[in-house]
């Protein structure tokens, strides 16, 4: 299935969005490069102007849809993130967006939503009810759907992210990309596994309803329980009818590791308190599975920061102790 999303197709994405998303920074971790005793190197996503990686995708999606699609608007289902950043691509580009969300998505992510123009669909008690709800609306209204992963143009979106990091850090070793639908994490081992093989790829996810990690250890895509936790980002099934994450996931991806809410709570405190990051919980699986010992790096480690959408008092919880 990867072939059907070509290198020069993340080529092309990173050129129509230039104008559209900022080439986010590396940053060097002192306090990691320690502990891991390799160079670890801090990609920063958090700092797109909506707080996470999925602008890159998003926009790439909306910049190709034709006049008639961009008149009859847009809808999706999202966790939050890619909601978020699809409102603000069609804003930018003059398009109406329909966002449907369950019930877990956190409220400061639909209050954000809604202040971008957005109009916001509250659906069921999973991303997969969510989902159905958007595929009601493009039935009846004939708006574009612009799923938050499973889409050639998002995936090739999210491969400009995995450009910036060849780039940057050239002698990269270890890469480490939060894994959910497979979106972020498809479209950067496409750019990393182009470049060397040999650079390796690692899905970090959370132990509760991990569906890319189910759907791998079963041989297909399977559905699992979407549960709160912290790293609600993640949440949320690939698809039963998947056609390009996971296929591309299972080709391409060298090691998958899972994380309890402690460690995910303790990614967040060591974000905030060594790397001066307020990050989501989603953001912070890849710092935590150093912190846990869960990678033995042969080289550099580009460490993927998705996001900085989590809300505040949650997060002073966190800093004060929870694990939730």
């Amino acid at each position: 299935m990867s072939s059907s999303i070509a290198f020069d197709d993340l080529l092309q994405a990173r050129q129509r969005i230039a104008g559209l998303v900022r080439q986010t920074p590396l940053e060097h971790s002192p306090s990691l490069s320690r502990l891991a005793g390799v160079p670890v190197w801090l990609k920063l996503e958090s700092q797109q102007a909506t707080g996470s990686f999925k602008l890159r995708g998003a926009s790439n999606a909306v910049a190709q849809l034709d006049a008639e699609q961009k008149r009859l608007g847009v809808v999706t289902a999202s966790t939050g993130n890619h909601g978020r950043a699809l409102a603000f691509a069609a804003s930018q580009q003059g398009v109406k967006a329909i966002v449907c969300l369950s019930e877990l998505v956190p409220q400061n992510k639909v209050r954000a939503i809604r202040e971008l123009g957005a109009e916001v669909v509250i659906k069921g008690r999973s991303q997969d009810d969510a989902q159905l709800e958007a595929l009601r609306i493009v039935r009846e209204q004939g708006a574009a759907f612009i799923p938050p992963f499973d889409h050639p143009h998002v995936i090739a979106g999210q491969g400009s992210l995995g450009l910036e990091i060849l780039e940057q850090c050239p002698d990269v070793c270890e890469v480490l990309v939060p894994l959910s639908g497979g979106g972020l994490f498809a479209g950067v081992a496409l750019a990393i596994k182009a470049a060397s093989p040999a650079i390796r790829t690692h899905g970090i996810s959370m132990q509760l309803g991990a569906a890319m990690h189910a759907s791998l250890g079963a041989g297909e895509p399977v559905e699992v329980e979407e549960l709160p936790t912290l790293a609600d980002s993640l949440g949320g099934g690939i698809g039963l009818d998947n056609r390009f994450t996971y296929s591309i996931t299972r080709e391409l991806c060298d090691q998958v590791h899972l994380l309890d809410e402690a460690a995910i709570a303790r990614g967040i405190r060591h974000a905030y308190r060594e790397e001066r990051l307020v990050i989501e919980g989603a953001a912070a699986v890849g710092i935590a599975a150093l912190l846990d010992g869960l990678i033995e790096p042969r080289g550099p480690v580009v460490v993927v920061i998705s996001g900085r959408n989590i809300d505040i008092d949650q997060h002073l919880r966190v800093l004060n102790g929870a694990d939730a």
